[in-house]
């Protein structure tokens, strides 16, 4: 890579770095490619050169997040931490408090872009769905996870809970003890209402 290439690179990161920071405070039909420019430090023109268009930029930052994303998770949950810190990210993506859209943004992106929609569930499908399966069925192996247990019932039971995490994150930060909060709930994943004595 001679040394435009290397410019050109650390400008559309620049860009993109930008376009991300704005969308922890803007709505995307809020951002105009004269704001991008003036916080970027770079002409209007140098982002049509490089993205084409407004929604073309928002598209490939989301992309990249969200594949950033994506690789977490899998180091996550194909590492060696125990099992219940696993749950814990898969429930909470631990990650995602640090998430720099907003909610209201994520909505817009998700409904505003078709190719967008599209990524996400091709993420979820190919390789979300897999990664849970496979930590499923290694869980069952080494007695961590019961038999009686499908794949599709942790799934579901996952998605639930991960609709609701801005909830459930409300309610850890407006407790008196958020770390005991957030075990109570790693319990009832695990155990219900009930201990692990009643568990057959």
């Amino acid at each position: 890579m001679n040394g435009f290439e290397k410019r050109a690179v650390q400008i559309k990161q620049k860009i993109k770095q930008t376009v991300l920071e704005m969308l922890g405070e803007w709505e995307p039909r809020q951002i105009r490619i004269k704001d991008i420019a003036a916080k970027a430090e770079v002409s209007q023109v140098t982002i049509y050169n490089y993205f084409g268009s407004k929604e073309a930029l928002l598209r490939e930052v989301f992309k990249e997040f969200v594949a950033m994303l994506m690789e977490e998770y899998e180091r996550v949950l194909t590492g060696d931490a125990p099992l219940k810190e696993k749950i814990e990210y898969i429930i909470f993506q631990k990650s995602r408090l640090k998430l720099p859209f907003t909610p209201s943004a994520l909505k817009q992106l998700i409904e505003a872009d078709p190719e967008i929609n599209r990524f996400i569930q091709q993420q979820y499908e190919e390789r979300a769905i897999p990664l849970i399966t496979n930590f499923v069925q290694k869980g069952k192996q080494r007695g961590e996870i019961s038999e009686k247990v499908s794949v599709q019932m942790v799934l579901l039971y996952v998605g639930m809970m991960t609709e609701q995490y801005e909830k459930m994150l409300d309610l850890v930060n407006q407790s008196e003890d958020p770390e005991a909060f957030t075990e109570d709930m790693i319990h009832v994943f695990f155990y219900g209402i009930c201990g692990p004595q009643y568990q057959k």
